[in-house]
């Protein structure tokens, strides 16, 4: 991918000098936020059954650490690599023009902002940690992401590449133009459509970006690879040898695959 290597996003967050102490057992940090990111489909019904069950959880003990410590967050200075230096700036390069592409297309977009940070941090929605991978928060407008997770999408998932980088961030910021046109939580319990169409809009602002001259040879295989490698069938087949489609939240290796060359060959009306 073509890219300023010198590039500074003002919508960057840089919170990896950071260390948050905070959350605990049970349900706390980041599986209140998978609790909260699944049941905000339903719409403001769905928080507020989540709202409930989180109350219960806690009455009965189960998120101690929540009620008796405040989460506490101390500042130092970023220890980063020449190569975790380049990341920065690439993701902020990536981010910003996605962003330009849908200001584009979209009257009266509104800007995400985008939060690195390491090992664990607060995010609206929960805590943000590697666990959980990169996220968008609907509650907050924010992107999460911890930059080792392109170490793990290289190494554990198969997929290197600039471009499968890129198409993670696209991906999530799908999902916050989904949440300006008021796409999540309107009642549908359909996770799989809703990334999927994440993934078709992160084909559109790739189709975009081929426009501008920005993809190089090898670019749009890459994201494709990384659609394939984290399709559920092909996690659920290499984590436990066989595939459950009940408990899929993303959509086969084959449906984001299909998703991303939608938006990539249709642009955003094929996604919308």
């Amino acid at each position: 991918m073509r890219w300023d290597r010198n590039y500074s996003s003002s919508d960057v967050e840089d919170r990896r000098g950071e260390v948050y102490s905070g959350g605990g057992g049970g349900l706390g940090g980041g599986g209140l936020f998978l609790l909260v990111r699944l049941l905000s489909i339903f719409g403001w019904k769905g928080i507020l059954v989540g709202l409930v069950i989180a109350g219960v959880v806690m009455a009965g003990g189960q998120c101690s650490n929540l009620t008796s410590h405040r989460p506490v967050t101390s500042s130092g200075p970023v220890q980063s690599s020449a190569q975790e230096d380049e990341l920065v700036h690439f993701v902020g390069f990536v981010f910003d023009d996605i962003q330009k592409s849908w200001a584009r297309q979209m009257p009266g977009y509104e800007k995400a902002r985008l939060v690195l940070f390491r090992n664990r941090y607060p995010s609206a929605c929960g805590t943000a940690s590697p666990a959980i991978g990169p996220f968008y928060c609907q509650l907050d407008h924010k992107v999460y992401i911890d930059l080792a997770f392109y170490d793990e999408l290289r190494r554990r998932f198969g997929a290197p590449g600039d471009f499968a980088q890129a198409y993670v961030i696209a991906h999530e910021v799908g999902h916050h133009v989904q949440n300006l046109r008021h796409l999540l939580g309107k009642g549908s319990a359909d996770s799989v459509h809703v990334e999927l169409q994440a993934d078709c809009l992160a084909g559109a602002w790739a189709k975009d970006a081929d426009k501008r001259g920005l993809v190089e040879m090898g670019d749009v295989g890459e994201a494709l690879n990384a659609a394939s490698q984290i399709g559920d069938d092909t996690l659920q087949r290499k984590a436990q040898g066989y595939v459950q489609p009940e408990k899929f939240t993303h959509g086969t290796s084959a449906q984001r695959r299909g998703s991303f060359e939608r938006g990539y060959d249709g642009g955003a009306a094929a996604c919308l």
